[in-house]
């Protein structure tokens, strides 16, 4: 059976169609979820793509962490379904609870829009078990609002737990220990900022790197 991968809009999302390519590219059924409509039409793993949902009011991802579509969301991660946040869905998993942490305003307060090299730190999650613990990969990043923050006793458990997923090879935002993307405790949820559907292609992208999240998922699911 075809893994079903949902990917969801909101007002303001930018990568919506371009993630949906990548679950194409995978070899899943992407299927496209809207964020007030709190039924998921039955999706194996859900994509909460990058953008300005709802012009980052309030605070990035904050608005959009309490529309219907995420209270079925949280609901479906509770009971395993894979979960990746990317760039602005990063930001909505913070804002929702399904990760620890916060995105905040990048040091120096510039906006990073470049290829970046990153490490993989963790390859047993549901979104990167086709990498290699220590591996390099080569993901373009957009972001104004990246730098990973959590308390002192957060940051020492995520590393303690080894749920620091990626990290940058060189920092462009300021974020602790070079943090790029971290799990839950079960490793079904992943939220990272660099953009890996917009490394799927050898047309359009700095590498094929990002599609290995995609065909974690894909394996992820099938077994």
């Amino acid at each position: 059976m075809t893994a079903k991968i949902g990917v969801i809009t909101f007002p303001g999302t930018l990568d919506d169609v371009d993630a949906l390519r990548a679950a194409r590219l995978a070899g899943a059924e992407p299927v496209e979820l809207w964020h007030a409509d709190a039924d998921l039409k039955g999706v194996d793993a859900v994509v909460i793509p990058g953008g300005f949902s709802y012009g980052d009011y309030l605070r990035t991802g904050a608005i959009s962490a309490l529309a219907p579509v995420m209270r079925s969301v949280i609901d479906a991660a509770g009971k395993g379904m894979p979960v990746l946040g990317i760039c602005n869905g990063f930001q909505v998993l913070t804002e929702s609870g399904l990760l620890p942490g916060a995105l905040t305003r990048n040091e120096g307060l510039h906006f990073v829009c470049r290829d970046l090299h990153l490490k993989v730190e963790n390859s047993d999650t549901a979104w990167t078990s086709s990498l290699s613990a220590g591996q390099e990969i080569l993901i373009p990043s957009k972001h104004g609002e990246g730098r990973f923050q959590a308390a002192p006793d957060t940051i020492r458990e995520l590393e303690e737990e080894g749920r620091v997923v990626f990290r940058y090879v060189e920092n462009p935002n300021g974020s602790i220990n070079d943090i790029a993307g971290v799990c839950s405790a079960d490793g079904r949820v992943v939220g990272l900022m660099p953009h890996p559907e917009h490394a799927v292609e050898a047309l359009t992208g700095p590498s094929l790197d990002g599609l290995e999240l995609f065909l974690s998922a894909v394996s992820t699911i099938g077994a």
